[in-house]
């Protein structure tokens, strides 16, 4: 059986991947479509405490497990490297192998700035896919900062204590 082409050789994807939530398989689903081989960026927690998220996010190692888990159960794990961040850029400013940053419509303006980066240094600039945000219920973002405020749960579906902003 052939496997189907895929776009580039190496993408990136980053993030915290605070409660990996619908939304966050969605945008690494849609990297590893696009790459063959995927660097995924997960912020260290001296990171996390500089981006100030207003919420207490899990550990490192737990993040990371959870990241494990789920590149296992999809089959992708064979495909993919986790690289711990400690700033908005990683590896993606300076490896000249990597093709492709897959972001949200929220990040998209980190992949601009890392692409003046990388121009600045003389490498060629990535191609920039974006995925629209992932809706809840609620047809708003789907957040780790929603679910941990308990509005909704990790698939995006309203929680029994807010289930009256249905109506």
């Amino acid at each position: 059986m052939r496997r189907a082409r895929r776009l580039f050789r190496e993408v990136a994807v980053g993030g915290t991947f605070d409660a990996l939530h619908r939304g966050h398989k969605i945008l690494l689903r849609t990297a590893f479509r696009a790459g063959d081989r995927v660097l995924v960026g997960l912020s260290r927690n001296g990171f996390v405490r500089r981006l100030r998220k207003g919420h207490p996010v899990d550990p490192y190692p737990k993040r990371r497990r959870e990241l494990v888990l789920f590149l296992k159960r999809e089959g992708l794990a064979g495909r993919g490297k986790i690289i711990p961040l400690d700033d908005p850029y990683g590896p993606t400013i300076n490896n000249s192998t990597v093709q492709a940053l897959i972001v949200s419509r929220v990040t998209k303006k980190m992949a601009e700035r890392i692409n003046r980066i990388r121009k600045r240094r003389r490498l060629r600039p990535l191609s920039v896919l974006s995925i629209e945000m992932v809706l809840a219920e609620d047809f708003r973002p789907i957040s780790s900062t929603r679910i941990r405020a308990g509005e909704i749960n990790r698939e995006g579906y309203l929680t029994q204590s807010h289930s009256w902003k249905r109506r």
